[in-house]
């Protein structure tokens, strides 16, 4: 079962921004949306700050999920999937003025002139779904990778201990079909109306009934294996599909893998958090590999063919004559991948010439020889970077 990443810790799911479930169609996130937007709008909360970023922040949700493609790459990637580094091309929320935001989306409050009709004085007849029970809560883990695994994704398989809905009531919590009865204060449709008094006018709003939380049922007698919880603590085994250039620190959620809902709710999500395990050899920066090759001074001033780890196994490279300490090699396209499928990285070769740190006797007078000798004596020229600059170069010329 495929995952979504979310690699900014803080930032809210578009869903639940909107308040929406995660298989909402067009229709209910325009409308959800416009609830918010109204709600939020600088009118209704003239020099309100958090009003105004909540309204930015649904402005946000709802380019992103009205939108096919972007959708589609944020319910698989999660933010990461839209932000604009990865190409995604989305939401630019913190540049974006609010008159951006009513230049784009100016249409979703209709052609009635006023976007506050229909919603205060009014009300109509309109027809809403009953509400289901209590989302679950959300589990967290986390997963140890190695480089292989990142460089290639992954699917683990992995056993949650959590709440799962009881089989024997369905997580009604009812002993039968028969101890079920419809809520006396909503009649069944799981919300009641309220008018509230405005200084715009009149608001009538719908909020879940406080009878039967929303499910538009009562139970008259408990399921005897949940105790009328709809829910027992048991273990999943869960399987996790891991793409492929995720990083430390990166959280992917799986929806619906989390706590089972009560009365019927929907389950929470299971929040994976990656963690890398350490590799003796290679070092990563960012979609690029490190490592320091440790090499004898004969092999660089003579030249040789050596042999260094890659994530794919130990290739061959050579090292001409006359290379220095500090020299960096770069074997293309054998870095990591872009989570966001675009690309992959380089290994970068570090080159260090070792110095012995014993010397025999016979060792000590041939070096000894060579200590004065003219071609022995350091001579950099300007071709002669020092290490950061070549590192600098290196990541300047991706």
């Amino acid at each position: 079962m495929g995952a979504t990443i979310h690699n900014d810790m803080t930032k809210r799911d578009f869903y639940e921004i909107l308040g929406i479930s995660k298989n909402a169609d067009a229709a209910a996130i325009k409308k959800s949306y416009r609830k918010l937007a109204l709600k939020y709008h600088p009118d209704k909360n003239p020099g309100d700050k958090q009003a105004e970023e909540n309204f930015k922040e649904a402005a946000e949700a709802y380019e992103v999920l009205s939108d096919d493609d972007k959708r589609a790459r944020y319910d698989r990637y999660g933010h990461a999937g839209v932000s604009d580094h990865g190409g995604g091309g989305g939401f630019s929320g913190g540049g974006m003025s609010m008159e951006d935001i009513f230049a784009q989306f100016g249409d979703i409050f209709g052609d009635s002139g006023s976007p506050f009709e229909g919603f205060f004085g009014g009300g109509g007849s309109r027809t809403r779904r009953r509400s289901q029970g209590q989302r679950g809560s959300n589990l967290r883990i986390k997963i140890s990778l190695t480089l292989p695994e990142i460089a290639n994704g992954v699917t683990k398989k992995i056993k949650v201990k959590k709440q799962l809905a009881c089989q024997h009531c369905g997580g009604s919590g009812a002993k039968d079909k028969n101890s079920v009865k419809t809520c006396n204060t909503c009649r069944g449709a799981g919300y009641v109306r309220q008018v509230k008094s405005t200084f715009l006018g009149q608001m009538q709003t719908t909020v879940a009934c406080p009878t039967c939380h929303g499910s538009g049922q009562m139970v008259t007698a408990n399921c005897p294996k949940c105790k009328g919880g709809g829910r027992l603590y048991s273990e999943e085994t869960i399987e996790i599909e891991i793409p492929a250039g995720v990083e430390e620190g990166m959280q992917l959620s799986m929806r619906g893998k989390g706590n089972a809902g009560q009365k019927g709710g929907p389950a929470g999500d299971l929040l994976i958090s990656i963690v890398e395990k350490p590799n003796e050899q290679l070092q990563r920066e960012g979609m690029n590999l490190v490592h320091d090759l440790y090499i004898n001074f004969a092999n660089t001033a003579l030249g040789a063919q050596v042999e260094v780890p890659t994530i794919d196994g130990r290739v061959k490279i050579k090292i001409p004559a006359g290379t220095q300490s500090g020299k960096i090699f770069r074997l293309k396209g054998k870095g990591l991948p872009s989570v966001q499928s675009y690309g992959r990285g380089d290994q970068l070769i570090h080159v260090n010439v070792w110095t012995p740190k014993k010397l025999t006797d016979e060792e000590r007078e041939m070096l000894e020889d060579m200590r004065e000798k003219p071609n022995f004596q350091p001579q950099p020229g300007k071709s002669d970077k020092g290490f950061f600059d070549r590192m600098r170069d290196f990541f300047t010329n991706e």
